[in-house]
C-alpha cells in the first residue's frame, strides 16, 4: 500500500515542515533532474516550494501520476499545458490562508479610513494636529472575484456594518439565500458598474487569461476619486502601470497591495514612494503557523487519497481555479 502511494515532494527549500511527512512514503527532490529521476516511482506530487521546471520534469517522467497538490492557492506559477490536458487531479491550498487575508483587507480599510499614515507621520514629527476620520459603517466594499478569500473579507467587513457587492462568473438565482454576506452580485462584465458604487474595491480573483489586467484604466476611470483598491489575490489581475497612473494623478484615493505583477517589487519602483499606497511584500498570510497549516492540510488530503475518498479543493483545470 505504501509504495502504491509514494509522494514526490518538490521543494527547493529545506523547511522544517517537511519533517511532518515522516508518516508518508515520500521522496524529496531539489531540482529538475532529481525530480525527473524520482517521479517514476511516485503516484502523487506535493508541490511545496518547487518551480515550473521541476514539475515539468516530473510530468515528463511519469505522465500516469494520479494527483498533484499545490501548497499555494494561486496556480499560475505551475500552469503547464501538459498538466491541463492530463487526467491528473489537481488540488490547492485554497482556504488555508484566507482568514489572515480577510483580516488584511479590514486592516487596509481602517488604515485609509482613519488615516493612520498621517497619525504616524505627526507622531514622529512631534506634531499635535487633530483631524477628522471616517466611519466605515455604511460604506460599500466591492469584491472582484468572489471566492474563499473574498468570503473571508466579506465576513469581516459585514461585521463592521459595511455593504458588500461582488462579482461572480455564475450568479445564483437567489443571491441572499446563496450567501447572506452579499447585497448584490454582478457578472464580471459588469464590474465597472459595481466599482462605481464602491468606497473600497478588493481584488481576490485568481490569475487566468480572463482575469489578467481585469482592473485597468477603464476600471479606475469608473471608480470614485475617494475610492481605494486592495489586492490580495494575484498581482497581474491589476494593470500595475494603470494603477500607478491612477494613484499619481489622484484619480483614486489609494491602494493597499499584498501582491504585484513582478515579485519581488524591484528597487526604485514608484509604488514604494507613493504616500497613498500601503505596501505588503506578499506576506499578508504569513502567520506564525502558515506553513504548518499548509502541511497539515496536505496530510489530511493525503489520508483521503490513500483511502480513496474524495479530495477537497479540486481545481477545474479548464477554468484555472
Amino acid at each position: 500500500m505504501e509504495s502504491a502511494n509514494r509522494v514526490l515532494v518538490l521543494a527547493r527549500t529545506n523547511d522544517p515542515q517537511l519533517a511532518m511527512l515522516d508518516g508518508v512514503p515520500h521522496t524529496i527532490c531539489r531540482d529538475a533532474s532529481a525530480c525527473e529521476a524520482a517521479a517514476k516511482t511516485a503516484t502523487a506530487i506535493l508541490h511545496w516550494t518547487g518551480n515550473r521546471e521541476m514539475l515539468r520534469a516530473a510530468l515528463r517522467a511519469n505522465p500516469k501520476l494520479r494527483w498533484i497538490h499545490s501548497r499555494a492557492a494561486g496556480l499560475d506559477g505551475i500552469w503547464l499545458p501538459e498538466l491541463v490536458e492530463s487526467e491528473i487531479v489537481l488540488t490547492n491550498g485554497r482556504g488555508v490562508f484566507s482568514a489572515s487575508l480577510g483580516e488584511f483587507v479590514l486592516a487596509a480599510i481602517l488604515y485609509f479610513a482613519k488615516d493612520f499614515r498621517r497619525m504616524i507621520r505627526n507622531q514622529m514629527a512631534g506634531r499635535w494636529e487633530p483631524f477628522d476620520v471616517e466611519e466605515i459603517s455604511g460604506q460599500t466594499v466591492g469584491i472582484v472575484g468572489y471566492g474563499d478569500i473574498g468570503r473571508a473579507a466579506a465576513t469581516r467587513v459585514r461585521a463592521m456594518g459595511m455593504h458588500v457587492l461582488a462579482t461572480r462568473r455564475h450568479i445564483p438565482t437567489d443571491p441572499k439565500a446563496s450567501d447572506p454576506l452579499i447585497d448584490e452580485y454582478f457578472h464580471p462584465d459588469g464590474r465597472r458598474e459595481m466599482m462605481a458604487r464602491c468606497d473600497y474595491v478588493v481584488a481576490t480573483a485568481p490569475l487566468t487569461e480572463e482575469t489578467r489586467h481585469m482592473i485597468s484604466e477603464p476600471e479606475f476611470a469608473s471608480m470614485k476619486p475617494t475610492a481605494v483598491v486592495i489586492n490580495v489575490g494575484r498581482g497581474p489581475v491589476i494593470d500595475e502601470n494603470a494603477l500607478v497612473q491612477a494613484l499619481t494623478s489622484k484619480r483614486i484615493r489609494g491602494a493597499a497591495l499584498d501582491v504585484f505583477e513582478h515579485e519581488p517589487l524591484p528597487p526604485g519602483h514608484p509604488l514604494y514612494s507613493l504616500e497613498n499606497v500601503l505596501l505588503s511584500p506578499h506576506c499578508a498570510d504569513h502567520t506564525a503557523t502558515w506553513q504548518d497549516d499548509a502541511m497539515r492540510f496536505f496530510l489530511e488530503q493525503y489520508l483521503r487519497f490513500r483511502k480513496g475518498e474524495a479530495l477537497q479543493n479540486i481545481v477545474n483545470k479548464k477554468l484555472g481555479y
